[in-house]
């Protein structure tokens, strides 16, 4: 193994992220430096410019900017506020019952819109001011709110699930999505475990109970939103269209459900326009970058020799599968992630494969690794949007966060090693 050019890239990419560089700049200029450490400069540079336009050149990608701007529309379209009203009345009445419903909401609102962010504002700006006045504290408002908006990126439709992918060499987008439905379901019931033993022990005010009717009601008012589910995931594992197809007919989908509502006007288009083609170029940017460090990395063949030693530590599945998620929860810590799915996927997935893990189950556990990532500093992405939403500190957030945290870790062992929690039912329809 050549130490210079991972010594060079690992360096250099650590030295721009303390400078403040952003992600995207410090990946694309680490590899470049990489590649001057064996190549001439004219080449290098010609190189990893190639290599960030062909990276971005997939016909797969194209649902990322149709599910982005599908996410803005049901942001701006009425959805959460219906989405919150049914998980009221499915779990107001029980103890921490605004912390089940901001969970619950999560999951239904980061289904259907497949963005974390997006989740965690909705549900943030939304029931943040209901909880406290029911005298729930802001921190744990927001601990609540920051750990279940991540369930969103495991239950399809996912945009990073798509990423994941590509990365991996063409895993069927359709398995990834059936196989994000028990991990994500299971990450948010560990979470209302906890909120639930949390608002006992603080005495948190109990709802009141609702009626059938009331049940019955809310449900029909979220039916049209829920059903988007069922068009877009029934429609890609039916073989009707393919994610990206899937993806622009979210969008279409989502704009006539808020016409409908009412809650999207003419003149409120562009700003959501705007705001989803800002959002997709800094996304598609940090794939382009990543997608060349990758190449890099390839090229100065760093994945088979972290492989080759990795697999010289033990050949115990059990041991290098706790390993990685070691590894991959560091990683989580300080790189996004998009970069973080694209870079370190062709290094660990070689090594898994070997081991007989499925693709499909290996793409669902670095995804939930890299969940818990956005739950801390320094670069949690869901941490900072949760702590500015309400309005405290991350200090003060991180003790009620503590449990959370630790339920999505237990979450994740067990998906770790009970690969049927993921593959049963991508089995069920033979994908």
């Amino acid at each position: 193994m050549e130490y210079l050019p991972v010594l060079v890239l690992v360096s250099s990419f650590l030295a721009l992220l303390a400078m403040g560089a952003p992600v995207a700049w410090s990946i694309a200029i680490s590899a470049l430096l990489t590649m001057l450490v064996s190549i001439p400069a004219l080449p290098a540079f010609t190189t990893v410019s190639q290599r960030i336009g062909t990276g971005l050149d997939s016909f797969a990608l194209l649902a990322i900017p149709f599910f982005i701007l599908s996410g803005e529309l049901m942001n701006k379209g009425g959805i959460a506020h219906r989405l919150i009203a049914f998980a009221k009345t499915l779990v107001g009445s029980l103890p921490g019952g605004l912390a089940l419903i901001n969970i619950i909401s999560a999951m239904l609102m980061g289904a259907i819109a497949g963005s974390a962010m997006a989740s965690a504002s909705a549900m943030g700006s939304i029931l943040g001011p209901e909880m406290e006045k029911e005298g729930y504290s802001k921190e744990f408002g927001a601990a609540v709110n920051i750990t279940s908006a991540t369930t969103g990126l495991i239950i399809p439709p996912s945009n990073i699930l798509i990423v994941y992918s590509l990365a991996s060499g063409g895993a069927s987008i359709a398995a990834l999505f059936l196989a994000g439905y028990i991990p994500g379901i299971l990450t948010g019931l560990f979470l209302m475990i906890v909120a639930l033993v949390w608002a006992r022990k603080k005495n948190y005010n109990v709802g009141k109970r609702s009626s059938l009717k009331e049940v019955f009601s809310t449900f029909v008012d979220a039916l049209p939103s829920l059903l988007l589910l069922i068009i877009v995931i029934g429609g890609i594992v039916a073989g009707i269209f393919t994610a990206t197809e899937a993806s622009a007919i979210a969008v279409l989908y989502t704009l006539l459900l808020g016409a409908f509502y009412k809650e999207l006007t003419l003149a409120g288009l562009p700003e959501i326009l705007l705001k989803s083609a800002s959002t997709t170029a800094v996304v598609m940017l940090l794939i382009g970058a990543s997608m060349c460090m990758s190449w890099v990395m390839s090229y100065e063949n760093i994945p088979q020799d972290i492989s080759s030693g990795l697999l010289s530590i033990s050949d115990n599945k059990i041991v290098i599968l706790l390993i990685i998620n070691l590894l991959l929860l560091f990683v989580g810590v300080f790189m996004d992630m998009t970069p973080a799915v694209l870079i370190f996927t062709p290094i660990f997935l070689p090594v898994v494969t070997k081991l007989g893990i499925d693709p499909v189950h290996f793409g669902i556990i670095m995804i939930l690794n890299l969940c818990i990532g956005l739950c801390t500093p320094p670069v949690g992405s869901v941490l900072f949007v949760g702590v500015g939403i309400a309005k405290t500190t991350i200090e003060k957030v991180i003790k009620p966060l503590m449990p959370l945290f630790l339920a999505m870790i237990l979450a994740l062992l067990l998906i770790t090693y009970f690969p049927q929690l993921s593959l049963w039912l991508p089995g069920l329809f033979d994908l």
